[in-house]
C-alpha cells in the first residue's frame, strides 16, 4: 500500500472502512511520518476508534498522528474563504437575505456544494507540506460515488451560469464580476477533479458475502468511468480460527468461495484478506493489530 500522499479508503456501511482506514494512519505515523487522518463522513467513528474526547480540530492522538472530522461549520468556513461572501455580495444587492438563508439556499440550489468543498480542502492539505500521509475516511460508498460525480455535475452546472447571471442587472455594486466568480468555480471543479484522478490512491474495502462481492463489478465499472483508478482490494472479517465452532466452519465455507471469486476476477489489485478479531477494534493497541495485517 505505498504510492501518493493521500490514501482514500471507501466502503459500504459496516465493512470497516473506518477501521482499515485508522490502522493505515497509525502504520505511518508509527513509521515517523507525519500523518493525519480525515473524515468527511456525516456520521464519523474516527473519535470513538481512537478513543479521543478532544473537539479541537485537528485532534493530536499520538506523536505525527492527528484525526480531523469534517462537519457543516468546516465546509461554511470553505466557503467563506474561497467564494461565498463575493457570491453573496452579488445576491444580496438585489434579494434581501441573510447570508445564513443564502448558503441554504446555494447548497440547494448547488449539487454537492458540501462535497465539493470538501475535496478540495483536502487537494489543498495534500499540496502542502505540514503533514506527510493523509488517509481519508470517507463517507458510505453511495454518497462516496457522487462526491466523486460532485466536480463535473457542478462544472455542467456553471456552463449555464453566464446566460442568467450575465443578465443581472446589477450597477457597480459588486467588486469582482459574477462572470469572474464562475470562472474561478469551474477552474476549482477542474482541479479537484485532477486530484482525484492522478493524486488520490484509493481503497475499496468489502466482507466475504454474496450481495457485497457481487456489487464490486458495479463499483469498479463506476469508478473507472471517472477515470479513478484503484490499486487496494481490502477484504474484512475474514474467519480464519474456526476451533471447535460448527457455525464458524459453516460460515467460513461460505466465505471462501467467495474469497476465491475475489482472487480470480480481480488478481491485477493488491488484495489482503483481515481476520475476524474476537473483540471490537477499538483503541490504538487493537488497531495494531489490523496495522500488522495491512502491512505485514
Amino acid at each position: 500500500m505505498k504510492g501518493k500522499k493521500v490514501k482514500m479508503f471507501a466502503g459500504k456501511g459496516g465493512v470497516g472502512k473506518t477501521t482499515c482506514a485508522s490502522a493505515t494512519a497509525l502504520h505511518y505515523s508509527l513509521r515517523g511520518e507525519k500523518t493525519l487522518i480525515i473524515s468527511t463522513d456525516p456520521t464519523p467513528s474516527l473519535s470513538h476508534i481512537f478513543e479521543v474526547s478532544e473537539k479541537q480540530k485537528p485532534t493530536k492522538v499520538l506523536d505525527n498522528l492527528y484525526l480531523s472530522e469534517l462537519g457543516f461549520n468546516e465546509i461554511k468556513q470553505m466557503w467563506d474563504k474561497k467564494f461565498g461572501k463575493e457570491v453573496y455580495e452579488v445576491f444580496s444587492s438585489f434579494v434581501s437575505v441573510s447570508y445564513h438563508v443564502f448558503v441554504d439556499y446555494m447548497s440547494a440550489i448547488v449539487p454537492g456544494l458540501g462535497e465539493e468543498f470538501m475535496v478540495d480542502y483536502i487537494r489543498q492539505l495534500s499540496n502542502g507540506d505540514e503533514y506527510q500521509k493523509i488517509v481519508w475516511d470517507t463517507a458510505p460508498l453511495g454518497q462516496t460515488l457522487g462526491l466523486l460525480e460532485t466536480p463535473n455535475m457542478l462544472r455542467k452546472h456553471l456552463k449555464l451560469g453566464p446566460r442568467i447571471y450575465s443578465r443581472l442587472k446589477l450597477g457597480d455594486q459588486t467588486k469582482v464580476p459574477i462572470i469572474e466568480i464562475l470562472k474561478g468555480w469551474e477552474k476549482l471543479s477542474s482541479e479537484d477533479i485532477d486530484f482525484l484522478c492522478h493524486d488520490v490512491d484509493f481503497t475499496l474495502v468489502t466482507i466475504a458475502e454474496a450481495m457485497a462481492v457481487e456489487q464490486l463489478d458495479g463499483i469498479f465499472a463506476e469508478l473507472d468511468q471517472h477515470k479513478f483508478i484503484t490499486g487496494n482490494l481490502l477484504i474484512n472479517n475474514v474467519i480464519t480460527d474456526i476451533g471447535g465452532s460448527s457455525f464458524l466452519k459453516e460460515k467460513a465455507e461460505q466465505q471462501k468461495q467467495y474469497l476465491d471469486t475475489v482472487h480470480r476476477k480481480y488478481s491485477q489489485l493488491s488484495i489482503v484478506e483481515i481476520p475476524l478479531f474476537s473483540h471490537e477494534i477499538k483503541g490504538v493497541e487493537r488497531l495494531k493489530l489490523v496495522e500488522s495485517c495491512l502491512f505485514h
